[in-house]
């Protein structure tokens, strides 16, 4: 159990260095205001018992279990109403989900409307794997003839080319050039 002071305390320490390895003591205590790292100490040695912070190697870290939303067990109905039962499932985080800290894996915001068929909107945020090559039918980020754009990837094994989700864009067959950047593994939308 943590004090009202040690809770803000933790919570300060995770939204100001968040994964990464934490600073030493007396940068801390210079960056919270503390007049001595001893102070700072003290925060850490119930943090560590309670088991909010890592350490290894006298190098220290948010437990990286504590980041992410809770997924709950029961499911929300888009229909009519039904009793749930509430459960925690397991805390989620979209690092693991799309893993976005591999440096293989990009997130671009969608301008334009050309994928709304496909439930893609403008100002959402796209989360790209980069790759060579896709299969058909797969959401590209596609580089043709200069530049880039996202579309569904079709190839019918004689020719490649680009289609939107969206009847009122044409498909891009390329002129010059198509390489594909990477391919859509999902979307974020914010409200």
């Amino acid at each position: 159990m943590l004090t009202e002071k040690q809770k803000d305390f933790f919570n300060k320490l995770k939204e100001t260095y968040g994964k990464e390895i934490l600073p030493s003591f007396d940068k801390i205590a210079q960056k919270f205001g503390f007049r001595h790292k001893n102070s700072v100490w003290q925060y850490f040695k119930k943090l560590k018992e309670e088991n909010l912070i890592i350490e290894e190697d006298k190098r220290f870290w948010i437990n990286k279990e504590l980041f992410g939303a809770v997924r709950f067990t029961s499911q929300v109905r888009a229909g009519f109403t039904s009793v749930g039962e509430d459960g925690i499932e397991e805390r989620v985080s979209l690092d693991k989900q799309f893993d976005i800290d591999n440096p293989s894996t990009f997130l671009f915001t969608v301008r334009g409307d050309s994928m709304v068929d496909a439930g893609i909107f403008e100002d959402d945020t796209v989360i790209i794997r980069k790759e060579k090559y896709a299969k058909n039918g797969d959401i590209v980020l596609g580089f043709i003839d200069g530049g880039y754009t996202l579309k569904y990837y079709r190839n019918n094994g004689k020719e490649i080319w680009l289609e939107p989700a969206n009847k009122n864009y044409p498909v891009m067959k390329p002129k010059e050039s198509l390489e594909i950047f990477g391919v859509v593994k999902g979307i974020v939308r914010k409200f």
